[in-house]
């Protein structure tokens, strides 16, 4: 699975109109299934994300995660984090889950980090929607698991 992480003061996921996800201070975290991705992917990541210390410490220094801060995650499905632009003008997406097998990793990530002790927003998988945050430092991270 691949994962871009942002570190947020706030943000917001809006669909036909209506805010259905908000979270801050903590982590927008844009996620992608690709071909070949299971539950273990999943897991693995939600794991790695519920412990990694980029947040400001006492000192100014990224020594905390998420649960340390005591923040919350929206989690919003990206299935254009598969694009493949190395030939050509258009990216390709065929490294992306299908559909249904990527919804279904989608949800079973929001479990995992919800497991973990994260509380999570979602967006709606497949839904076009239009997201607002305010990035915090910026903090900006690219996973994969």
């Amino acid at each position: 699975m691949r994962a871009l992480l942002q570190r947020i003061s706030r943000a917001s996921v809006t669909v036909d109109g209506a805010v259905i996800g908000q979270s801050g201070p903590g982590l927008m975290i844009l996620v992608c299934a690709m071909q070949g991705d299971g539950d273990l992917e999943a897991d693995q990541l939600a794991k790695k994300i519920a412990k990694l210390r980029i947040f400001k410490d006492d000192a100014g220094k990224m020594n905390r995660s998420i649960l340390d801060i005591e923040g919350s995650a929206l989690v919003i499905s990206q299935f254009t984090l598969a694009a493949d632009t190395s030939r050509g003008n258009r990216p390709g997406f065929s490294g992306a889950a299908a559909a249904a097998e990527g919804e279904r990793l989608y949800e079973e990530f929001v479990r995992k980090l919800s497991a973990q002790g994260v509380p999570v927003e979602t967006g709606a998988f497949g839904a076009d929607m239009a997201v607002e945050l305010v990035n915090d430092g910026p903090v900006t991270i690219w996973m994969e698991s």
